[in-house]
């Protein structure tokens, strides 16, 4: 198996292993952590580092009454309700193996899902995140086929795009399965897609911003 050589960074990493990302955020560095066990050590030690730290400070004293009533409170409230196990969901032959993290939300089966035509040879499918997490980011896969990208664009926020499957290239390098590109403000690209195609899942915050005379053209319409 190949190992990533494009990875999160420090500052995202640290934010994963603190709670600190937002729901889409969280699925795609979850979903690189599956393909790189460089970035699962990375994260298993900056968890331990901060629960040694939490275990080094003294805990504050509490008002015996303050606990009693929170126990009372806890003896009334009803038994959780009981969840049936979900049914397992096999992978067809044809379809790649999407990493655990990706699947509980969109299953194995690639074909049975809701893609939208954004250009030849580009389809993407949006992933629905919980209530209120479209706000710090949204998250969708997107389907590209050989030679095909889109226009040149810079970001008014950050963009982390990890492929799945094939390939692409721009301007920051050559991207294969399991490699996360992190793009902001300061970076202008076009991420075009290998010979094979690209199957990646990419993440936003705020609408992209195209370039050039295009982006005169496509700016007032896009809604990362």
């Amino acid at each position: 198996m190949t190992v990533p050589t494009h990875h999160p960074g420090d500052t995202l990493l640290i934010d994963y292993a603190g709670g600190a990302l937002g729901e889409a955020a969280s699925l795609i560095v979850a979903t690189h952590l599956a393909l790189c066990p460089c970035c699962r050590l990375n994260v298993a030690e900056m968890e331990a580092v901060g629960g040694a730290l939490l275990e080094s400070i003294e805990p504050d004293a509490v008002d015996p009454a303050c606990l009693e009533a929170v126990m009372a409170r806890l003896d009334d409230l009803p038994p959780p309700p009981r969840t049936p196990r979900p049914k397992p969901v096999h992978r067809p032959a044809e379809v790649p193996l999407l990493p655990e993290p990706l699947r509980r939300y969109v299953g194995n089966d690639l074909s049975r899902l809701p893609w939208k035509r954004l250009m030849r040879g580009m389809d993407c499918c949006d992933i629905p995140l919980g209530s209120g997490s479209e706000r710090r980011g949204k998250a969708r896969l997107m389907r590209l086929g050989s030679g095909v990208g889109p226009p040149h664009h810079t970001h008014r926020g950050i963009e982390l795009t990890l492929v799945l499957d094939g390939g692409f290239t721009d301007d920051l390098g050559q991207f294969a399965r399991g490699d996360l590109s992190v793009a902001d403000d300061s970076v202008r690209h076009r991420p075009v897609a290998d010979e094979e195609g690209c199957l990646c899942l990419a993440v936003t915050d705020a609408p992209l911003r195209f370039t050039g005379a295009l982006g005169l053209i496509l700016n007032p319409f896009v809604k990362f």
